[in-house]
């Protein structure tokens, strides 16, 4: 029902403009035969290999390694670390991707013990760790935290989460499914931010817009670990190339855009200012992400999308998430090329509609 009325529709506010398979498989092909590209053969091969140890030379770490999903990349590593310390405790924020999305995997398969550290609703400090008690193997932190808006940490707080950990010798992850988009706002090299983590994970499609897949990085002797550690869960695929073709060819001309989509944020915060009956959070950019909350229920949100999407062409949002409050709801916005396409004048007509709308329940 979703996609029915989405495809009906010629206005979108989040994310990248998105292709057909078959527009995204002719590029594929046409950027292939361009630059003589070969498949690999079970991650061994020449475009795989370089495009590993591109994203690890540009985060400042020894190697990098293709895995074909975050589930399956970022648990391996803090598993591995907690074995290496003898120890089994993990902490990460309550809104950790391992925590809400992966059904409690690390669980079931006793991999770890995860220790919930910081406020569930704000980016937490090296205070909030010093509050564990118990000793601890690994720290995850993700930069930025998607299920609070894109929210960061300010740069003197990551850098004290940085120094505590090397400290006590916890190894410090870092979930970079979207670390590219943090560039604009510490105004620092991708290796800066990276200095002091252990390991990171990034997503080739968060941002990238590859098909899918992830790279780990770390020491050569970390990411070698994991490349068996992977195999044994199954993750060793006879082709990568696909994934990796999507990716390279967008890869450095969607990190260049990461300063206009922060740019474009900032301009949308101006314009949603106007708009009282949306409220933003963060309160003022932090990443071009961000949440937007009405003051109406999921149903009632989920009842003025499809109506202006049949009438209009326009559509909001895809997923609706309901709050603590029975009359309350937030959906996201990714600032991407969508945003960046549209005028100030058509996305403020927009935002009348959905206020008169609402307005009139």
């Amino acid at each position: 029902m979703s996609n029915t009325i989405k495809n009906q529709c010629h206005t979108f506010f989040y994310g990248h403009h998105e292709l057909t398979a078959a527009e995204e498989f002719s590029a594929m092909a046409e950027w292939c035969k361009k630059n003589n590209i070969k498949h690999d053969f079970y991650g061994e091969g020449e475009l795989i290999q370089q495009f590993e140890q591109k994203v690890a030379d540009l985060l400042g770490f020894e190697k990098g390694l293709f895995i074909v999903t975050g589930t399956l990349n970022q648990p391996t590593v803090l598993q591995l670390a907690c074995q290496q310390r003898k120890l089994d405790s993990v902490a990460m924020h309550h809104t950790a991707h391992i925590l809400k999305h992966e059904h409690q995997g690390y669980q079931l398969q006793n991999r770890f013990k995860v220790l919930p550290v910081g406020d569930p609703f704000k980016v937490w400090t090296v205070e909030d760790l010093k509050d564990i008690k118990d000793d601890i193997a690994s720290v995850l932190y993700e930069l930025p935290m998607r299920e609070i808006g894109g929210q960061l940490p300010t740069w003197d707080e990551l850098e004290a989460i940085k120094t505590y950990c090397n400290q006590y010798n916890i190894h410090l992850h870092m979930d970079g499914a979207r670390l590219w988009e943090t560039q604009p706002f510490y105004s620092k090299k991708y290796s800066e931010i990276s200095k002091g983590f252990d390991s990171v994970y990034i997503s080739l499609y968060k941002g990238i817009g590859g098909l899918g897949g992830s790279i780990l990085v770390g020491s050569e002797e970390l990411i070698d670990k994991v490349s068996i550690w992977a195999k044994r869960q199954g993750g060793n695929l006879a082709r990568r190339s696909p994934y990796i073709v999507s990716a390279a060819m967008k890869f450095d001309q969607q990190l260049q855009k990461m300063p206009a989509y922060f740019q474009r944020t900032k301009e949308v915060y101006k314009i949603l200012a106007d708009y009282s009956f949306i409220v933003p959070n963060p309160k003022y950019p932090q990443t071009n992400m961000l949440h937007l909350y009405l003051s109406i229920s999921c149903d009632q949100a989920m009842q003025i999308r499809n109506k202006i999407a049949k009438e209009y062409g326009i559509y909001f949002f895809h997923a609706i998430h309901s709050t603590p409050f029975t009359n309350q709801c937030f959906f996201e916005w990714y600032v991407g090329d969508c945003l960046l396409d549209i005028p100030d004048e058509n996305l403020c007509h927009s935002l009348s509609i959905l206020e008169k709308e609402i307005n009139s329940l």
